[in-house]
């Protein structure tokens, strides 16, 4: 499955997983605190492959934020990783 994982799937996911973070102020607070990635950022980069990233990374370290932003999305918790990389990578 995780082949069937393309750029633009990727992009769409951590547009997902940026839009599950700022939805919730709890974990926008600690997701701007420990990245540096300012509201203002944000704003303006949004859609940008270093902040999408960002994001992805950010879950991925957060576990119980992860599986919810997985269960919420229906996106295995297994393909995070290499949608990651994806984005990292900018190949797919």
């Amino acid at each position: 499955m995780v082949n069937l994982v393309s750029q633009s799937d990727a992009e769409t996911i951590a547009l997902q997983a940026l839009a599950f973070i700022a939805s919730d102020a709890s974990l926008l607070e600690k997701f701007t605190s420990t990245t540096g990635v300012s509201i203002e950022d944000l704003h303006a980069r949004a859609g940008q492959r270093d902040v999408l990233a960002a994001a992805l990374q950010w879950l991925m370290q957060n576990e119980s934020a992860l599986l919810m932003f997985c269960a919420n999305n229906a996106h295995p918790p297994d393909i995070m990783q290499f949608v990651a990389h994806l984005l990292e990578d900018g190949t797919g």
